[in-house]
């Protein structure tokens, strides 16, 4: 499968022609690593020309982990002239594209470019007759701190944040001697007024830049922990959804950096308090009608529920992909609104997934609530996509709904029912995934290469280290052995 970006000569005759309505000066070229972090190299407006939107913009892909080895290290960036957006944070006037990364050797795109893999998710959807298009839509929530120290030496290991709304502040004196003492407590965020909301300007700030970088947001508010913040974005295409993610956490990032803070998606920075999430919204139409109305549970039809079946039966190996990083698992815990135990319910936050309250025909959509901000959300809504199309492809049945408290349920209990969770750590995902990726290779979608790229780049560079670090928690424990 070949999906190459095609910038016609009329888009880029257009997009020059809104650079010099805009008097923009420099063009940014963005680009994502398979970790997901958002990388760009920027060129002046005047030493741009029409060939490098045909032909490309040569960059050395060997900088990059689990990329290219420095004798084969030339790779090209494909602007994808469908999305662009002014920098609202440029000091001169910039405008930020979305590019594709494409393997000079091969003459393909490249296996590993992780937005090239998303398009090629969605067009096996096509080439699959199963659908025209699946819709993602994305709940990210995030930290807002005040400071954060960190410190990795062989002798010393710890971090410390800090947050005027920290429980572990209610007895300090700030500015003029002054502590006012709203703070919303563990667990007690969850859409307090001001002044217990300290965060309220910085979030509605992060929405009026969203909206002007093209972003459509339709809810903003504190989440349940201390400092922790919610914005939800309209969904889009398999590849929009993602893109939308990408500009989120730069507009989140950025904003709060302006504002002299710092902004973290990372999923559990708190012991004892909430995690953040990427609670996942997917739907899949054909002929503009949804495919996932129907008439079984909860007004979802039978292709819906195979859908399902296959990302529960894939789950604990798509975790690779959906929890990302060692630190996922800390937030997959029960008591804090994170769902381990892999089954499905209406408005039943304790499951895995749910149905939301009030679906009708054109909103008859799954959420997928065990995802997180660590991932790269190009390779977690692919794998989602491959694993729901497994499960209508081989008519996988995903149980009984569970409409009960699932947090509530002990060990032996989820034993006895027979169960399954998701993975403990991220060790175990990815032996899951390695064991379970048939479905991700299906259309040429995930090749072998990248999962093996994607697999050594995770052990190597996350869970060998943090197995072999000794934690400051093992001092309490261990130290007087």
């Amino acid at each position: 499968m070949v999906v190459r970006t095609q910038n016609s000569e009329s888009k880029i005759k257009e997009f020059f022609e809104f650079c010099k309505e805009n008097e923009v000066e420099f063009v940014d070229f963005r680009f994502s690593d398979i970790k997901g972090t958002w990388n760009h190299i920027a060129y002046s407006f005047g030493a741009l020309t029409h060939g490098m939107f045909k032909e490309g913009i040569p960059f050395d892909a060997s900088c990059f982990k689990g990329w290219q080895s420095i004798e084969h290290s030339d790779m090209i960036l494909t602007p994808d002239l469908v999305r662009y957006f002014i920098d609202p944070f440029s000091a001169d006037v910039s405008v930020v594209v979305f590019c594709d990364v494409y393997d000079v050797y091969k003459n393909q795109p490249y296996e590993k470019c992780p937005r090239s893999i998303a398009k090629k998710a969605l067009q096996h959807l096509k080439d699959s007759g199963l659908g025209d298009v699946a819709y993602f839509g994305a709940e990210s929530e995030f930290f807002i701190f005040d400071s954060i120290k960190i410190k990795d030496a062989s002798n010393s290991q710890y971090y410390e944040v800090d947050s005027e709304e920290g429980e572990w502040n209610r007895d300090k004196s700030f500015e003029n001697g002054v502590n006012f003492g709203h703070r919303p407590g563990k667990q007690g965020g969850y859409m307090p007024v001001p002044p217990t909301d300290t965060m309220m300007d910085i979030r509605t700030e992060i929405v009026k830049v969203l909206n002007q970088v093209g972003l459509e947001t339709f809810v903003v508010h504190h989440e349940v922990a201390q400092a922790q913040g919610e914005v939800g974005v309209k969904f889009g295409d398999l590849v929009e959804a993602a893109d939308n993610v990408q500009k989120l956490k730069y507009v989140v990032k950025m904003v709060a950096h302006l504002n002299g803070k710092t902004a973290t998606f990372m999923p559990k920075p708190l012991y004892g308090d909430n995690g953040s999430g990427m609670h996942t919204h997917v739907s899949v139409w054909k002929n503009n009608e949804n495919l996932f109305s129907g008439e079984t549970y909860k007004g979802l039809s039978g292709l819906a529920l195979h859908f399902l079946g296959g990302v529960l039966r894939h789950a604990r190996g798509l975790a690779a992909f959906t929890n990302a990083s060692t630190n996922s698992y800390k937030r997959l815990i029960p008591g804090y609104e994170a769902p381990s135990i892999l089954t499905y319910s209406a408005n039943n936050r304790s499951a895995s997934v749910r149905i939301p309250y009030g679906i009708s025909k054109n909103s008859a959509r799954f959420e997928f609530r065990f995802p997180d901000s660590s991932s790269n959300p190009y390779l977690a809504f692919a794998a989602i996509l491959m694993a729901g199309m497994d499960g209508v492809k081989n008519k996988m049945d995903p149980g009984e709904a569970m409409d009960i408290n699932l947090f509530k349920l002990t060990l032996d209990e989820i034993r006895e029912k027979g169960i399954k969770q998701m993975p403990h750590t991220l060790r175990r995902s990815l032996e899951e995934m390695l064991a379970d990726k048939q479905y991700l290779k299906e259309g040429q979608v995930f090749s072998e290469e990248f999962i093996q790229a994607y697999q050594s780049l995770k052990f190597n560079a996350e869970v060998f280290p943090w197995e072999s670090k000794p934690h400051p928690f093992e001092f309490i424990t261990t130290y007087s052995c």
